[in-house]
């Protein structure tokens, strides 16, 4: 048995907190680490993207690659706090789940 999730459940499930943790991490962490800025930046457009589409099947292809560039496949930085590394298991999350 998987535990292995749809992209929508991991939407529904991760949304909300990923939506109000990027811009505190990004405010906290954004000068010491300013990739996150990109990766704020990045979960902007997935944000729109998504709710602009009204289907399940969103193209987010490009913007997971990116995401995985600049976060060296979600690898977290040793000097980071619990929501930091919060956002990059989300952001993780939902890309194996939109890739399946």
């Amino acid at each position: 048995m998987t535990n292995k999730i749809e992209f929508s459940e991991a939407v529904k499930q991760y949304g909300p907190l990923l939506k109000q943790y990027v811009p505190v991490v990004a405010k906290v962490h954004g000068k010491t680490h300013p990739e996150f800025y990109e990766v704020a930046s990045l979960y902007e457009d997935l944000r729109k993207k998504m709710q602009k589409s009204v289907s399940d099947k969103h193209e987010l292809s490009e913007e997971f690659a990116k995401l995985r560039k600049i976060t060296g496949n979600y690898r977290i930085p040793n000097d980071v706090c619990e929501t930091y590394e919060a956002v990059y298991t989300m952001l993780a999350a939902l890309d194996a789940s939109y890739s399946e």
